[in-house]
């Protein structure tokens, strides 16, 4: 079937969910589509044990389905540049040394302890995964995505700087994670030796580059914005920017979420107060969320239709179980640890700790990154890939699901907490 084919495929699964979502469950977007993209493949493996063509066909279809390619070279740099669009520099530039922490020593930090433990734990499960493999793990289920509760934490009213910090965060340790992964990657296929210098060359070439291109990119379109008056125009140039310069970062070896992170944040602000007329902002406003909504959509739908290509076992589930307390264990670490390091520097609600670690999600960039990891080499008979993509698979549906539908009731409750302690020391 034709890419075409298969997009047309998720695009009237997508647009069927959220109508039953909308008008039945009434679960924030990307919840409730997740859901009923997991109901709806499940039904299909039960349907595809009566009728084994229908089960067969459906597995065929998902697997034709390149998600790696389609989100990291593709979906990303979009979804990235319309959440920078609507992040204020100056809320940024605030809270940068916990941001900074977050997206870099946080990712790096939680890349190592669930690595660690995942070692230590698939060890004793007897899956016998070298410790570059649950490396690798670490790296790509550490970066966060809090698309589904940043909707939530606005709704509930929790403070604004949880709320900048979520977003912060995932827009840069999102670059952060893929680069780390993509050079523990070269290790663990036998392209490199484990190298801490040739990993910081790759980062720095990949992180840094990224950056100054997304700059150099942001002030051309920035110029060009400033030139014209005709929203039509401009949002041309907007989508232009996006593409061609996700594009060209690939083809640079440079991170292109980073560059669209960048690119996103100069026109989302410089942009919208010197290059364009209220009529532009408004109309570029409204693309870009719909660009942002519809793609998310197809983008949960697609996880949920992954399930059809995973091969399950009681063993991968029970290892899948013990990574969601490993994940949210170094989350709470690699969130506790900076924020312990700023103490003295910047003041912190106290229930910034707890609201980060269990607004932590994990999503799509996760799955998309296990889906890249190659094959087991001929003669290997352990399973690396498989167990690596199940684990990843159900602490992702753990962290969508349940997380994203408890996070708002467990901010409320540590939002009391400090009334409460007062009212009880008076």
């Amino acid at each position: 079937m034709r890419l075409f084919d298969l997009l047309a495929v998720l695009a009237v699964l997508a647009a069927g969910f959220s109508y039953l979502n909308l008008r039945l469950l009434k679960l924030p977007t990307t919840i409730g589509l997740m859901a009923l993209s997991l109901v709806f493949s499940l039904s299909l493996f039960v349907l595809g044990s009566f009728m084994p063509a229908v089960g067969q066909h459906a597995r065929a279809l998902a697997e034709q389905f390149d998600f790696n390619q389609v989100l990291l070279h593709g979906m990303l740099g979009f979804l990235l540049f319309a959440g920078a669009l609507h992040i204020d520099v100056d809320d940024l530039t605030r809270h940068k040394g916990p941001i900074f922490l977050l997206a870099t020593v946080g990712v790096l930090l939680s890349t190592l302890i669930v690595g660690l433990l995942t070692w230590r734990v698939f060890g004793f499960l007897g899956f016998n995964l070298r410790f570059i493999d649950c490396l690798l793990f670490g790296a790509l289920i550490s970066p966060t995505d809090p698309i589904a509760v940043l909707g939530l934490l606005k709704q509930i009213g929790a403070p604004k700087t949880p709320e900048v910090q979520i977003a912060g965060e995932s827009l840069f340790n999102d670059g952060v994670g893929v680069v780390l992964f993509m050079g523990l990657l070269e290790v663990a296929t036998g392209g490199n030796d484990f190298d801490i210098g040739h990993l910081a060359f790759l980062f720095v070439r990949e992180a840094a580059g990224g950056a100054v291109f997304g700059l150099a990119i942001g002030l051309l379109a920035y110029r060009m914005l400033k030139s014209v008056d005709n929203y039509q125009v401009e949002i041309l140039l907007s989508l232009a920017l996006v593409w061609g310069g996700s594009s060209l970062a690939d083809a640079l070896h440079i991170s292109g979420p980073i560059a669209m992170v960048v690119a996103g944040l100069l026109i989302g602000n410089q942009g919208r107060s010197f290059a364009m007329s209220r009529t532009t902002t408004e109309h570029l406003d409204l693309f870009w969320e719909l660009v942002d909504e519809s793609l998310n959509a197809v983008l949960f739908v697609a996880i949920g239709m992954e399930l059809l290509v995973l091969t399950i076992t009681a063993s991968y589930l029970v290892a899948g179980l013990f990574a969601v307390v490993i994940v949210l264990l170094a989350r709470l670490v690699s969130v506790g640890l900076p924020v312990w390091l700023l103490r003295r520097l910047e003041r912190f609600d106290p229930s910034l700790v707890p609201i980060l670690t269990w607004g932590g999600l994990r999503g799509g960039i996760s799955v998309a990154l296990a889906l890249s990891i190659p094959g087991e080499a001929a003669g290997d008979t352990i399973p690396r890939r498989e167990v690596i993509l199940t684990t990843t698979y159900v602490v992702v549906v753990f962290s969508i699901l349940v997380q994203g539908l408890t996070v708002g009731p467990i901010t409320r409750r540590w939002l009391k907490r400090p009334a409460e302690l007062a009212t009880q020391a008076e």
